[in-house]
């Protein structure tokens, strides 16, 4: 085991020193507060408690920090390597600006949302618990934004071959496994599970409706509709759903609808607005179908066995050779003079024709 640590510890310094300072100050922060958690309670001051976010205390700092307080090993790990892991995939997509933007609003919205949630069952079940004895903290909500963001750039990418894996699913898979070790009791409360389902639901918000890129805001295409997260046999009620959602938010203004442009490049530099459709999805279909296609040819060409320029010449020569003996044949039997060279087509001739002319057998 120590022979692997040197390696490990090799690994996890070039993979921080390849991120920008964005990545390497979240990674430092977290270590610094875990180290710091021995001594302090840091998951009560910095953690999100749903009694103490909203007036009269109106603790505001912990939607900042809560997203980098950890209290154990295991969980640090998953914080330095999901921050690490979004900045080497998503980061050179989207720059280090983009990055620290999607962290705060994931982070900031996990936690409204997670307090606004424990509010709303206490005053269903007036258990103060709900208030004062949960604490949502750890990147499980970032987690789920990263996971999210993934599913948009690279959702094809298989992530298990057996069984086969996609990353398109990985949001909803790691969903239902939280859940699972929730109702198993492995889970003590249920702050993990909601952090990680708001930061799903947030980051897919954001990325879906308001990130600017330089083909406007958001992303509308089919393939990172909201249904998209779910099973193929639930995908048309949940659309169906996620529609009338949708449709109510723009009504009251809190969405806009999204009309998507197009430039036709034609000498008018005509511009066509079509709702519904988005060009990245088609590039995505197109570079599918391509690869779809050379992997066919490739798999044809592999079993086809093809007959080479050499060989066919060869036979040529071995046709050519064997014809020569016969033709000499010919011209030694025939008659050397004028009479003889005049009776031989002429033999030849009845030959055809008493051919043609044969009797049939049946």
């Amino acid at each position: 085991m120590n022979r692997y640590l040197p390696v490990a510890r090799q690994h996890f310094l070039t993979a921080v020193g390849n991120t920008s300072v964005v990545v390497k100050a979240v990674c430092a922060a977290v270590l610094l507060l875990y180290l710091l958690s021995w001594a302090v309670d840091t998951v009560y001051i910095l953690g999100v408690t749903p009694g103490y976010l909203f007036p009269p205390n109106f603790w505001i700092w912990t939607l900042v920090t809560h997203a980098v307080v950890e209290q154990h090993l295991v969980d640090v790990a998953v914080s330095v390597g999901t921050v690490i892991a979004a900045g080497r995939l998503l980061e050179p997509l989207w720059g280090a600006l983009e990055l620290l933007i999607f962290f705060a609003v994931v982070n900031v919205s996990v936690g409204l949302l997670a307090g606004f949630s424990y509010l709303l069952t206490y005053v269903a079940t007036f258990n103060l618990d709900y208030l004062f004895a949960v604490r949502v903290h750890g990147m499980l909500g970032f987690l789920g934004g990263v996971l999210v963001a993934l599913k948009q750039t690279m959702g094809d990418l298989t992530v298990l071959r057996v069984p086969q894996v996609r990353l398109k699913v990985a949001p909803m898979l790691v969903l239902l496994a939280l859940a699972m070790l929730r109702l198993t009791t492995l889970l003590e409360t249920t702050a993990p599970l909601a952090a990680y389902g708001y930061g799903v639901l947030a980051g897919w918000v954001y990325l879906r409706f308001y990130q600017k890129h330089s083909r406007g805001r958001g992303d509308m295409s089919d393939h990172f509709a909201f249904a998209s997260f779910f099973p193929e046999i639930l995908q048309p009620v949940v659309g169906l759903l996620a529609g009338l959602v949708h449709g109510i938010l723009v009504k009251i203004r809190v969405c806009r609808k999204m009309v998507k442009r197009y430039d036709v490049g034609a000498p008018s530099s005509i511009t066509i607005s079509l709702p519904g459709t988005d060009p990245q999805d088609a590039e995505r279909r197109r570079q599918l179908a391509l690869k779809a296609l050379n992997e066919r040819l490739k798999r044809v060409e592999d079993q086809s066995a093809w007959p080479s320029m050499e060989d066919d010449e060869d036979e040529d020569e071995d046709e050519v050779r064997d014809d020569v003996p016969l033709l000499s044949a010919r011209d030694s039997t025939s008659p050397a003079g004028a009479a003889g060279s005049s009776k031989t087509p002429a033999g030849q001739e009845s030959s055809i024709i008493s051919f043609e002319d044969a009797p049939s057998n049946s």
